[in-house]
């Protein structure tokens, strides 16, 4: 696009000078700035108009912006293309046209050889400090000294009732599905005799047919798309293929609407609360979407913004869900799914992720505790910052990297991939033992590797914590594994949750045929036991003796599921169940009598 480098945007007061306007323009090296009042472009002021002043003999540092400043600007929105722009500037003789979007100043189109280059690289730059409409100091949210006792309360409805707005919904669910498949279908066909042109089968026609209603019905369709592509052996192959989909991201609400919520939850605007709020969300989600801002002090920011009407749509939505999974079950095929645990399960997470409160408050407290031990400074997470908090927007610390399944990127870096796992696996089995909250949707987007080199946790709208009992259970099985290979105190740990009845043994007898069927695979080392498939393995043992587990067990399985599934492409020889380093603040001096007696050394 010709002679493009990167411009800053820089914006004025009217009440300055334009002594002040030249020092702007020197500072910022361009050769205009904007003049912002109240929020408002009112005008805008060139170099011409500087070189103006002084021919005319004028005081630069006694004459207002707004005496000089011209007012009749001609702008340009978001999509102006180069031709537009030089038309627009051939037109009116000028050489700088302010981009608005959304009634904002967000970039500057500036001619910056005559009827050669035009510079769009400004367009989205995070405006000056001098910016358009003042900004408060010391502002302190509703959520300054944390958020009250009544916000962090979880409020799952029961998904077993019904009434007229699920009635009514479920008319447009069903409209929406059949009408989806059904074009889906007949744009195939058309594809087929009047294109000519290979098709899909009609099966995966009609799953994308589907896929396309669950996009269309909104976020808990979108979960449940979610489910079923994370799941491909529950589900038919095609209708998981197609729901790949959804782990994209959903398409955002618009920016009026996020302003609004700032406004409501905060009691001002977002340009009276940050020296910069992009209109431009950083990613959508199904329950909200994250905007860029900057602080007054300067921190770079990030607010996490609830989608609005979220919570009704979700109770109708999988309150109808619920009832179809519990016809499903009727069919053989889906009772492996277990589709009504599938749908308990997913209101559980979602309802928790309904209470920002909460996950501001558990995600303050997990960067809290990474530190506990005086060690772990290679991870971290971001900082909430409470004074910009409140019932629907969560304000943190802004973190940049990249997502931890990215390893041709991570080898490039030159990053330790075996290092950087085993940083962050320690640091959530400290959560999960010591600690209590810990995260529960360790997806590769919900962490990454920085710049620096350190790996951070994002995310925290699903957390687990088990209760002190089932901790032991977690920690003899790890001592078991790790240290001295004695399951007696696993059969201990287990019959004290209630697994084995009391008349099937004593410890030391069940100790030993776990040792008999799990010592072997724990020798095996590579390729054999895994600590995610331990922990399948006493679920599996709670149900067999009837003992009914918490389902965060389940979600701590989960979780050590992903880091195993991440070692092999990070680390391939790397075997979590067999690493110390991962214990050592749990059992301080038996991991050094271990390490010394393997001979090994651990990180610090």
């Amino acid at each position: 696009m010709g002679n493009e480098t990167a411009v800053a945007i820089a914006s004025i007061a009217p009440n300055a000078t334009v002594a002040d306007a030249a020092r702007t323009m020197q500072a910022r090296h361009t050769s205009a700035v904007v003049v912002i009042d109240d929020g408002r472009l009112v005008g805008i002021l060139t170099e011409r108009d500087l070189l103006a002043v002084i021919v005319d003999g004028g005081d630069p540092a006694s004459i207002s912006v707004s005496r000089r400043m011209s007012v009749d600007v001609v702008t340009a929105d978001a999509d102006t293309d180069t031709m537009a722009a030089r038309e627009l500037m051939g037109r009116h003789n000028i050489r700088h046209i302010p981009v608005v979007d959304g009634g904002r100043v967000v970039g500057m189109i500036e001619q910056t050889e005559p009827s050669v280059g035009l510079n769009f690289g400004g367009r989205r730059a995070i405006p000056d400090q001098a910016a358009a409409c003042p900004v408060i100091d010391g502002f302190r949210g509703p959520y300054h000294d944390g958020p009250p006792d009544e916000d962090l309360i979880v409020d799952a409805p029961a998904l077993d009732r019904i009434g007229l707005t699920e009635l009514r919904r479920g008319v447009t669910i069903y409209a929406v599905l059949v009408w989806s498949v059904l074009r889906s279908l007949l744009r195939r066909r058309f594809d087929l005799v009047f294109r000519r042109k290979a098709v899909s089968s009609w099966w995966d026609a009609a799953c994308g047919g589907a896929v396309d209603a669950f996009e269309t019905l909104g976020p808990a369709f979108v979960k449940l798309g979610q489910i079923m592509a994370s799941s491909p052996g529950l589900f038919p192959e095609p209708l998981a293929n197609a729901c790949q989909r959804t782990l994209d991201e959903v398409p955002p609400f618009d920016s009026a609407t996020a302003r609004q919520i700032v406004e409501d939850d905060l009691g001002h605007s977002p340009d009276e609360l940050f020296r910069f709020f992009d209109d431009k969300p950083l990613s959508a989600a199904s329950i909200g979407q994250v905007h860029a801002c900057t602080l007054p002090d300067g921190r770079q920011a990030v607010v996490k913004l609830q989608r609005p009407g979220i919570r009704a749509l979700f109770t109708a939505d999988l309150r109808i869900l619920w009832r179809l999974a519990k016809l499903a079950e009727k069919w053989d095929w889906m009772k492996s799914a277990d589709p009504v645990a599938i749908i308990e399960d997913t209101a559980m997470a979602n309802f928790q992720e309904l209470v920002p409160a909460l996950e501001a408050k558990r995600q303050a407290e997990f960067r809290a505790n990474i530190g506990h031990f005086g060690d772990n400074g290679q991870v971290t997470a971001p900082e909430v910052y409470w004074d910009y908090c409140g019932p629907r927007v969560i304000c943190m610390e802004r973190m940049t990297g990249t997502p931890l399944d990215e390893f041709e990127e991570m080898a490039r870096q030159g990053i330790d991939g075996e290092l950087l796992l085993r940083w962050g696996a320690k640091v959530w089995i400290e959560a999960v033992i010591v600690h209590g909250p810990f995260h529960g949707d360790m997806h590769a987007g919900n962490i990454w590797f920085m710049p620096d080199g350190r790996a951070t946790f994002l995310d925290f709208g699903i957390m687990g914590e088990l209760a002190p009992e089932y901790r032991d259970v977690i920690k003899d099985i790890l001592y078991t594994c790790m240290i001295d290979g004695d399951f007696t105190r696993v059969a201990r740990a287990y019959r004290k949750v209630g697994v084995f009845p009391a008349d099937i043994g004593t410890d030391e007898e069940l100790g030993m045929r776990l040792q008999m069927i799990l010592g072997p695979m724990l020798e095996a080392g590579i390729g054999g036991m895994n600590l995610g498939e331990m922990l399948k393995m006493s679920i599996d043992l709670m149900d067999n003796y009837g003992a009914k587990g918490p389902k965060e067990m389940v979600l701590v399985a989960k979780q050590l599921a992903y880091m195993e599934r991440y070692a092999k492409g990070m680390a391939p020889d790397y075997q979590i169940i067999q690493d110390l380093y991962l214990i050592k603040n749990i059992f301080p001096e038996d991991v050094a009598a271990k390490a010394a007696e393997l001979d090994i050394e651990l990180p610090v």
